[in-house]
């Protein structure tokens, strides 16, 4: 299995939004990621990044993905922060990095329209280069991946925590079962099973298993990654704690279908190794 969404930090680094004397506040790093990892049947992470706030983080991650490939399968990057660098120097920085570039690279915001300019229009190097986008959206994040991928034809879209439902319990659940449905008809849209622990805490753990079935047999497993969002997951449970409730609504599959959820999905997707 490969844990699609994993962040590291030290607040003394920067990461601005982490408080001090908040829950998050302390370093995560190689040591603590290894040690949430041992005895879950691991193959290897995907870094994902954690809004540092500079360019370093990029050059970071990959730094650590070279050191460590036994633990870090890939990384996904920053675009703010390349953003007002221009399309010529991203394109360029991708190119230099060469088979150590990031598996992706990240955007995010309230919507896609909140996202900065600058950070948007560096999308069509993305395409260019065959590396996936990865959208971090509060809301409105599938409909943001379909029209990104029509308009950029080649380009993976990958979704982060299956587009930030609404509570399961509420209403509002029903829209985002219709794009879900919406974003079955567009095969370059991706979604990552991930951030459930934290975002459906209190939720029979019965109806997050119909979620997970109903997006998995809608999309198809080709098309569905799984993550823990350790460390963010903690005050909610550990990494297994986290995966376990992302793998709910698996066990219909066959065991093919179910590897690729887990493994050969984000090898495609993010061109890992293997």
């Amino acid at each position: 299995m490969i844990d699609c969404h994993v962040h590291l930090w030290d607040p003394a680094r920067g990461f601005p939004w982490i408080k001090p004397g908040g829950e998050h506040h302390q370093v995560y790093g190689e040591d603590e990621l290894e040690r949430s990892g041992a005895g879950l049947g691991l193959t290897g992470a995907v870094l994902v990044e954690a809004s540092r706030g500079d360019a370093g983080e990029t050059h970071a991650l990959r730094e650590l993905r070279l050191r460590r490939p036994d633990l870090v399968a890939g990384y996904v990057a920053n675009l703010h922060v390349h953003g007002e660098d221009g399309p010529d120097a991203f394109r360029a920085l991708l190119h230099g990095m060469g088979g150590s570039r990031p598996a992706g690279v990240r955007l995010g915001g309230a919507t896609w329209d909140d996202t900065p300019e600058p950070a948007r229009a560096l999308v069509p190097v993305l395409a260019g280069a065959g590396v996936a986008l990865e959208l971090n959206l509060h809301r409105s994040a599938l409909p943001a991946a379909v029209d990104t991928a029509a308009r950029h034809p080649g380009l993976t879209v990958v979704v982060d925590h299956l587009g930030n439902p609404p509570d399961l319990r509420t209403a509002a659940a029903g829209e985002w079962y219709r794009d879900i449905e919406h974003a079955a008809a567009s095969p370059d849209v991706v979604v990552k099973i991930s951030g459930l622990l934290t975002q459906q805490h209190g939720v029979p753990p019965q109806r997050v298993a119909h979620m997970v079935r109903h997006v998995v047999d809608t999309l198809g497993p080709g098309r569905c990654l799984i993550g823990s969002d350790w460390p963010i997951c903690l005050p909610r449970g550990s990494r297994a704690d986290s995966l376990a409730t992302s793998r709910l609504g698996l066990a219909h599959l066959t065991d093919h279908q179910r590897d690729q959820v887990l493994r050969t999905t984000a090898v495609r997707v993010y061109a890992l190794d293997g």
